[in-house]
């Protein structure tokens, strides 16, 4: 295991600036690299002189003192984002937005709302450091209590949070697996619980019915009986292709990857 000790090392005119070395070295979040310096920023007098330098000394100790105990916790956790500009300085709503941009899908509506709500909670800029379980919480709550954006005050549906609550922790993933939070965060916190909903459904006579009724939009008309008589969702059906329809007469199947989770499907149909 690394110890963390506290240093310091001359750098001209009666001041010593201090530093945390660590050893043994550990591997830099930024560079990749081994590294045992960190340094803290802060100064004392080599050789005190006055009362002021005496008591700025002492301060300025027992304050290294106090972080050098708490990278020695941090390191020993292997969390060692206190070293990397990257994670002290990144802006959390720019990544965000670059997840969002990635999202050409039918979902994108869905994720530029996501956003929208998070920027209305926490503003146009949140640093890395500044996301942990509280902030997360916080959020939740406010996604269940505030009002929706161009609504005033009117809440958003409960499932509306869940939704977007949901890519808020995506988002967080995505940030884990960059290295851009040191902690996954997203599994600290739990889920928005969904309302349960009825789920409307329609009975075969009422199919007829609608098969029987003359529709304008001959297109529409079938990819609507396609996805009632399929369960395929209309982004499925949109993006599907003759190529993904596979088998013979009898045993006919598609094979798919869903528009929502990229997952490959395999479901079978009837002639």
């Amino acid at each position: 295991m690394s110890k963390v000790t506290l240093r310091r090392k001359a750098i001209g005119k009666g001041r010593n600036t201090l530093f945390l070395d660590i050893y043994p070295p550990v591997v830099h979040p930024d560079t990749g690299v081994l590294t045992r310096k960190h340094y803290l920023k802060i100064y004392v007098y080599e050789k005190p002189k006055t009362e002021l330098e005496k008591l700025h000394n002492k301060e300025t100790m027992e304050l290294a003192e106090t972080i050098r105990a708490r990278r020695q916790l941090e390191v020993q956790n292997r969390r060692f984002d206190f070293l990397s500009g990257r994670m002290r300085n990144g802006d959390f709503v720019s990544f965000f937005e670059d997840q969002k941009a990635k999202r050409k899908s039918t979902y994108s509506e869905n994720w530029r709302m996501a956003l929208n709500y998070f920027k209305s909670f926490a503003g146009e800029k949140v640093l890395f450091p500044q996301i942990n379980e509280t902030f997360c919480e916080e959020y939740s709550d406010y996604l269940l209590s505030a009002p929706g954006i161009g609504r005033t005050g009117r809440k958003i549906a409960k499932n509306t949070a869940v939704s977007y609550f949901a890519k808020f922790k995506t988002v967080l993933k995505e940030a884990y697996k960059k290295g851009l939070l040191s902690s996954n965060v997203g599994e600290m916190v739990e889920s928005i619980s969904p309302k349960d909903t009825h789920r409307e459904f329609l009975f075969l006579d009422e199919l007829q019915e609608l098969a029987n009724t003359k529709c304008e939009l001959e297109v529409v008309k079938k990819a609507s009986f396609f996805s009632a008589l399929t369960g395929l969702r209309f982004s499925n059906i949109n993006t599907l292709e003759s190529k993904e329809l596979r088998g013979s007469e009898g045993n006919r199947y598609i094979q798919f990857s869903t528009d929502k989770t990229g997952s490959a499907e395999f479901l079978p149909i009837t002639d």
